[in-house]
């Protein structure tokens, strides 16, 4: 989806070195590769990106250990994380995956992402969760004989606004907020939205002057947090009584939640109905389903939609 973050290790051998590897490892030879990112590190042994690359190499050549290393040297040089060393190490089993998606990896990802999110995400990805939350809305509405109208929407991870789009004719207002700066620059050349925010969607739902919303939705956007609980609980808060909250996820069959092989959380159906409970939700519409594709496989998914009782 992106390419790897890259900060110039001062020395230009070593630039060279980290750049013909990676090439090495685009053509397949990867154990090339991690004896070259070997050798670049003896020269730059501070060089982050290398030290990432080269945990990515060891992992492709079923070298554990070494890989642990390899990322535990990535986390220690870039303590923010914005190459995502700490996910990798997670799913080799040398940390908790609760904690290990970084602010600034995910902002680094949609950064470098946001120019070309809508064309690959909607044609290569076959992504369709904003088209299928309101629909789901709507069936919602249906049922309980309401007008599918919503005073004042917010949009959580509001992306580049494809959520925005589906949902823009029948909100008055809409806010959105997202992580990556980037992202929320595509959003505001769309002219939907009356505000968008740059921030944390944990720490923008704990501010006191965000209130007043009948509906909350978060399209893909849970499958970056692994605890969902203070996003529950500060929807609950900022939602108004009897509003909607609308949400799509990955899930697996087993229990809790896991981070999959493509460094996102999966959360399973249980875990879910336990929080909407927990934060004083009512499941309106509980629904197994897909909002993507990944190798042209549908990635498994839940759409929810909650009503804040």
């Amino acid at each position: 989806m992106t390419t790897p973050v890259f900060l110039s290790s001062g020395n230009l051998i070593a630039d060279r070195r980290y750049a013909f590897a990676r090439e090495l490892t685009a053509r397949g030879d990867v154990a090339a590769a991690a004896d070259l990112l070997a050798q670049t590190l003896e020269l730059a042994p501070r060089f982050t990106a290398a030290w990432f690359a080269l945990g990515k190499a060891r992992e492709l050549l079923d070298d554990r250990e070494g890989a642990l290393a390899a990322f535990r040297k990535a986390l220690a040089g870039d303590p923010e994380d914005r190459h995502g060393a700490a996910l990798r190490l997670a799913r080799l089993g040398g940390l908790d995956p609760a904690g290990a998606m970084s602010p600034a990896y995910v902002q680094s990802l949609f950064d470098q992402y946001a120019s070309r999110f809508d064309g690959e995400l909607t044609k290569r990805l076959n992504y369709r969760a904003p088209a299928l939350l309101r629909c789901a809305l709507m069936q919602a509405a249906e049922a309980q004989g309401r007008p599918l109208r919503f005073r004042r929407a917010l949009d959580l991870g509001c992306g580049t606004g494809l959520m925005g789009e589906a949902l823009h004719d029948i909100c008055d207002t809409l806010v959105g907020v997202d992580l990556s700066p980037a992202m929320i620059e595509q959003a505001r050349r769309k002219s939907l939205y009356a505000k968008l925010a740059i921030g944390d969607l944990k720490e923008f739902l704990a501010r006191d002057d965000v209130n007043g919303f009948d509906l909350v939705v978060a399209a893909d956007v849970l499958v970056y947090v692994a605890d969902l609980a203070p996003v529950f609980a500060g929807v609950s808060r900022r939602l108004e009584p009897e509003g909607s909250f609308a949400f799509t996820l990955e899930t697996h069959a087993g229990e809790g939640v896991v981070l999959g092989e493509k460094l996102r959380y999966a959360h399973a159906a249980p875990y879910l109905r336990e929080q909407t409970a927990r934060w004083g939700f009512s499941l309106v519409a509980l629904a197994q389903t897909s909002s993507r594709t990944e190798n042209g496989v549908p990635v498994p998914g839940l759409l929810a939609v909650a009503r804040r009782g």
